[in-house]
């Protein structure tokens, strides 16, 4: 039998999925700039995208003479890391929605193959409201407090 969320983590839950989307769009959005970056450099268009040097606030340059900030170099170094920080985001997601471990890694996925974050994303969201409805659902609601009459 599958775990279900607890009702107690609901909460925790929404927190989480909004941390998660977040997590997605950013790490997704770098994913496409590195792939932007390596057919720049790695193609034979064999150029680094240079910030703030003698050709503009951002040029293109000829592999190995960037002078100043190396804009390449930054946006592999910040996908690196934000990506750790989406790990951390679908663990969490993860873990307060109770799924089979297989869930995590499809999640973890969507972090290095492009435009896969975008889509896992909305399918992952879609999952967690649906999972959420449910479970509120099967919680009956409080009752009333009677009515004290006094004779």
């Amino acid at each position: 039998m599958a775990l279900r969320p607890r009702l107690s983590d609901i909460p925790k839950i929404r927190g989480a999925v909004k941390w998660y989307r977040v997590s997605a769009y950013v790490t997704g959005t770098l994913l496409l700039l590195l792939v932007l970056e390596m057919v720049l450099k790695y193609s034979p268009i064999q150029r680094e995208i240079e910030l703030g040097g003698s050709q503009g606030f951002i040029a293109l340059v000829p592999d190995g003479t960037v002078r100043a900030i190396n804009l390449s170099t930054g946006i592999l170094i910040a996908h690196g890391w934000l990506y750790v920080v989406y790990l951390f985001a679908d663990f969490r997601l993860w873990s307060f929605m109770r799924w089979p471990f297989l869930r995590f890694i499809q999640i973890a996925l969507g972090g290095v193959v492009p435009f896969l974050s975008f889509i896992v994303e909305h399918f992952i969201t879609r999952r967690v409201r649906l999972e959420l409805a449910e479970l509120e659902q099967a919680v009956p609601a409080p009752a009333a407090p009677s009515e004290v009459t006094n004779h």
